[in-house]
């Protein structure tokens, strides 16, 4: 019995062999799963039988927020802003807040215009290459005005909100109020 499995697995194992080998090495031996081969081509938003609407993919729903974002309710207008600069908390807690943090950033992106110590005396201001950059003393400055300002930006300033996210934006707002509380002494 155990002569013959010997001989059967012999047997096919050179059978297998044989038709394995090809003299015409153009021609494709029979493949497993052949799609994972050769894929087909789609092209983006072209007509196809994948979705029911016979499109491969769809854009976006109207509407429709990345994930892990977070909308932001005030429309880039003098309205919004006064009603940022009124209503808008910071959503972080005293815990999740650092100081450092916020330093850092501030150090990157507002040092350059605003100063080190918030009083509109940074490098550019310095060299003459932008003028009235505002003290954060002599403005009526809340945590909402700032992060209004911060996400659509004002005047000269551009918007920062592709540059920080959410919470890093809420950093430097609350190092500007640390900075504006300094000056205010």
């Amino acid at each position: 019995m155990k002569n013959t499995i010997y001989k059967l697995f012999t047997l096919l194992t050179f059978v297998v062999a044989l038709t394995s080998c090809s003299e015409d090495k153009t021609k494709p031996t029979s493949r497993y799963m052949p799609d994972m081969y050769t894929s087909v081509a789609y092209e983006p938003y072209g007509e196809n039988n994948v979705l029911p609407s016979g499109m491969d993919s769809q854009a976006p729903v109207s509407g429709a927020i990345a994930r892990g974002q977070v909308p932001y309710d005030y429309e880039d207008s003098i309205d919004g802003y006064e009603a940022a600069k009124k209503k808008l908390k910071s959503p972080l807690s005293v815990h999740e807040l650092s100081s450092e943090k916020g330093k850092s950033l501030y150090g990157i992106y507002c040092v350059v215009c605003h100063g080190k110590k918030g009083d509109g005396q940074g490098y550019l201001v310095k060299r003459e290459k932008f003028l009235g950059i505002p003290n954060y003393k002599d403005r009526d400055i809340t945590e909402g005005s700032i992060y209004h300002v911060l996400m659509y930006g004002k005047n000269l300033m551009g918007s920062h909100s592709s540059q920080l996210t959410r919470e890093e934006r809420w950093q430097v707002v609350n190092y500007v109020q640390t900075l504006r509380n300094n000056l205010l002494k």
